[in-house]
């Protein structure tokens, strides 16, 4: 019989589902739970307790824990997720305490970019295309946070002055032109068929005068954002992830195109697809809960 090794459960949660793996300090998985995402805050909690009580061992050292929307990292706590419907839920503690174990709380995407970075070996740039847009930088092998933990909002740099409005409040932002709802929604706005979605919109590309104009003007925005990034950050890579990655060349293709007009000092750091897809979150997140586990023993040398 083997003998159990040391591990931490790391779990990420989604509008609609709940993915848990238990990890090895390799960052093998030994195990995986999954479960749908129920609706409301304490349903939710519930079947986070749920999911790590079934892979938790007694050589478990920690929880990893990553949700969307807004987090406060430092205070453990999940500030707001329009789509999970909670708001300043202090999930670090409340976790804890049901499993009386230390809970390391992040950003989802923030675990997703530490995981491509490591799958690579490069610091780099992850864009996360989906319902928003959302981005990540590893730099010298640690997630960029920045001065108050907001680093990373690339989907509300303004590229297009006095542009659209965007939900933050602010107009012209990344969000509302690159975003797989966006795009649907200015399709359609445009005069495009209704009921379509990004995915659909991308493949008709070649038919669809409407589809291909909204499509040529996210790319822009896109590549005006990047070229931005790159010029302060100059990422060894930009990895593109989310919905909108399914798209695959007909986003990289001119994306990458774009990118390069706009750099004509220098060239451009090469763009590909996500290699982790749905796995990067959970992945990632073991990885930043090992890292605080390990955390107190560095501190003490």
């Amino acid at each position: 019989m083997s003998t159990p090794t040391e591990n931490v459960v790391a779990i990420d949660v989604g509008g609609t589902g709940i993915k848990g793996g238990r990890y090895d300090r390799s960052g093998s998985m030994q195990a995986e739970q999954q479960a749908a995402t129920p609706a409301g805050s304490e349903a939710i909690v519930a079947t986070i307790v749920e999911v790590a009580r079934l892979l938790r061992t007694d050589r478990t050292q920690a929880l990893g824990v990553v949700v969307p929307g807004v987090v406060d990292v430092e205070a453990g706590v999940a500030r707001r997720a329009a789509n999970l419907g909670w708001q300043d839920l202090a999930l670090r503690a409340e976790l804890s305490s049901e499993l009386d174990l230390p809970v390391n709380l992040d950003h989802d995407v923030a675990a997703a970019t530490l995981a491509e970075s490591l799958y690579s070996n490069e610091d780099l740039l992850f864009v996360s295309l989906g319902t928003g847009v959302a981005a990540g930088h590893v730099v010298d092998g640690e997630v960029w946070r920045g001065a108050t933990g907001r680093a990373g909002e690339l989907g509300h740099i303004c590229v297009v002055d006095g542009g659209e409005r965007c939900g933050c409040g602010q107009h012209g932002c990344l969000e509302v032109y690159a975003s797989a709802t966006g795009i649907a929604r200015r399709y359609v706005a445009a005069g495009g068929v209704v009921g379509l979605g990004s995915a659909e919109i991308a493949q008709r590309l070649n038919s669809d005068l409407i589809a291909a104009q909204v499509w040529a003007e996210a790319v822009n925005a896109l590549a005006t954002a990047l070229a931005t990034d790159v010029q302060i950050f100059d990422p060894a890579c930009i990895v593109i992830g989310g919905g909108l990655a399914g798209a695959r060349d007909l986003l990289l293709d001119p994306l990458t195109a774009a990118l390069d007009r706009r750099l004509r000092w220098r060239s451009a750091p090469p763009i590909r697809l996500a290699a982790l897809g749905v796995e990067s979150g959970r992945r990632g997140a073991a990885e930043l809960t090992w890292r605080m586990v390990d955390r107190p023993l560095v501190e003490q040398r």
